[in-house]
């Protein structure tokens, strides 16, 4: 079903971001969620943060669809499903056959592993086995798309974060930033049009607090939400 929203609640989303289960020990979602919901305000969007992703995800099974989802949440390590249950898959599945735009940042890449309705909402997954990153550290960004609204104008730029490498990911998503590593670009964020028609932009980047207060990093989320809110 694809969801219709009016102006008004376009501008209003919901926040899946590291709580619970779906956090890690490596990276600090409390000051990663703070800030995501700091560059939304800045580009006037209004995210509700969930207390519980599971739940929040068996809710898109039936009930009404925000207007935007943000994604920014880890792997859960307690040997129960991801996600949680047939309402929570139907939930996921819901949101990938909606309009519904999603912004989905680092380690959410890794959070449904093996499960291909996530990878075909974000265009792309974290491999067990094949992705990985340098240490963490200065980061060299490439902007390999400077005719893309989210990076028009933007040169290359540095940040201290880390850098997700030999991503799978669809050829048809619009790669708009990469890095090199060992003679070969990686990408760190790109644009995707979903399967039902609704747009999603994955970032790579964003592991800690340091990531956000990058004022180029901050920019490109401001200009991708911008853009999938229309």
């Amino acid at each position: 079903m694809t969801a219709s929203h009016t102006p008004a609640d376009r501008r209003h989303g919901l926040l899946l971001g590291g709580v619970g289960r779906y956090t890690d020990p490596w990276h600090p979602f409390p000051d990663t969620n703070a800030g995501l919901l700091s560059v939304a305000r800045d580009a006037g969007v209004a995210l509700e943060p969930a207390a519980d992703i599971d739940a929040a995800l068996a809710s898109l099974a039936d009930g009404p669809l925000p207007g935007l989802v943000v994604v920014n949440i880890g792997l859960p390590r307690d040997g129960d499903p991801v996600p949680a249950g047939p309402r929570a898959e139907a939930g996921l599945a819901r949101l990938l056959d909606s309009g519904t735009p999603v912004l989905a940042v680092h380690s959410s890449a890794t959070c449904f592993p093996d499960d291909e309705v996530w990878e075909s909402t974000l265009g792309g997954t974290w491999v067990r086995g094949t992705s990985m990153h340098p240490p963490y550290g200065r980061a060299h960004v490439l902007v390999t798309d400077p005719g893309h609204a989210v990076t028009a104008g933007l040169d290359a730029f540095e940040l201290d974060d880390e850098r997700y490498t030999d991503l799978r990911y669809s050829p048809k998503v619009r790669v708009l930033l990469a890095h090199e590593h060992e003679g070969r670009q990686h990408p760190l964020l790109w644009v995707h049009t979903r399967p039902g028609g609704g747009t999603t932009v994955y970032d790579a980047l964003g592991h800690d607090s340091r990531s956000y207060a990058s004022e180029t990093h901050r920019t490109v989320l401001r200009r991708a939400l911008d853009t999938l809110l229309g």
